[in-house]
Order: structure tokens, then C-alpha cells, then sequence
């Protein structure tokens, strides 16, 4: 089995729906431009309120994407 290493980043996620529909927010938004994602850990949840209810739900997310391997990388791996 390969060795992999990940990369963490964190990201607010923000709804005025739901809770889920934080972290999905926050996922959909970082797969247009990151490769390889692979997990998530909710780390934070706030919301906003306003006249008495939720307004607004704020969801912070550590999410981990497998670093794709190097040029040079696959090149060791060949000889």
C-alpha cells in the first residue's frame, strides 16, 4: 500500500437553511477548485439571530485532500 499525505484547510460554511446545508455549502465550494477531497471534521458552529430565531448558521470545517503526487514523484516510482 502507497504512503499518502493530506492536506488540511479550513473553511466557514454558511446557510441561513440548515446546518448540513453549511457543510455542503462550504464542500461544494472547495471541490470547484481543490482536488482529491476526502474528509471533513466540523470544528466550529455559530449561527446569527435575528428577531428571536436562527437567521444564519456559520459552520467551520477542517477538510483534508490527498496531495496529488509530483512530476518527479512518478518518475522515481517508474525506474
Amino acid at each position: 500500500m502507497d504512503n499518502h499525505v493530506y492536506k488540511t484547510i479550513e473553511l466557514t460554511g454558511t446557510s441561513s437553511k440548515s446546518m448540513e446545508d453549511a457543510v455542503q455549502s462550504a464542500i461544494r465550494r472547495a471541490s470547484e477548485t481543490i482536488e482529491n477531497l476526502c474528509w471533513f471534521q466540523v470544528v466550529d458552529t455559530r449561527g446569527n439571530i435575528k428577531d428571536g430565531s436562527v437567521h444564519h448558521w456559520q459552520i467551520v470545517l477542517k477538510v483534508g485532500f490527498l496531495l496529488s503526487d509530483t512530476a518527479q514523484d512518478k518518475e522515481a516510482r517508474v525506474r
